[in-house]
């Protein structure tokens, strides 16, 4: 097993043991075993840029991060449901919503079977440059978009999103 396997196994343990069964209600865990995973939804890359601004591709599709406080739905807290932009899954709801004013928008979970924790391996065509072995990427389930990232904030782990990567309908 190489070092960066190890590391990926090791972390991805311990987000396991840390999220106890948060994560196996709400996301599906994926290693590097696990590349040949289809995306319900795919489309060329074409087709994606077309269907959003420079930012959000760059975001949805080729994993970057926006500037905190640069989304309108960061400190949001209307009650409603949150989308993915490329395939419309609903993914997260405001009852999870997290009040943490860091410039993203946090939940404690996402609907069942909504997400993806890459843990050493998913990573849509496009995005291999982009990810960080010392992180935990959450991406859409359906179509593989890149939602943010797995972070512990005060000893909790949380989804910490990137407000472009969701299409909010409030209540």
């Amino acid at each position: 097993m190489s070092e960066f396997q190890r590391r990926t196994f090791i972390k991805s343990a311990v987000v396991a043991g840390i999220a106890g069964s948060t994560i196996t209600r709400s996301a599906t865990l994926l290693a590097a075993s696990d590349s040949e995973y289809k995306f319900e939804v795919t489309r060329t890359e074409a087709e994606w840029r077309s269907m959003f601004d420079e930012d959000t591709y760059l975001i949805l599709r080729e994993g970057r991060t926006e500037v905190p406080k640069t989304s309108k739905l960061w400190d949001d807290y209307r009650e409603g449901e949150f989308q993915c932009p490329g395939c419309d899954l609903l993914l997260y709801t405001s009852k999870w919503r997290a009040n943490i004013t860091k410039g993203w928008v946090f939940f404690r979970q996402s609907q069942p079977n909504a997400i993806l924790l890459d843990i050493g391996g998913i990573i849509p065509e496009g995005m291999a440059d982009r990810r960080s072995e010392d992180s935990t990427l959450i991406s859409c389930r359906r179509c593989g978009s890149h939602m943010g990232h797995l972070v512990v904030i005060r000893n909790e782990l949380i989804h910490c999103i990137n407000g472009r990567s969701l299409n909010f309908t409030p209540a």
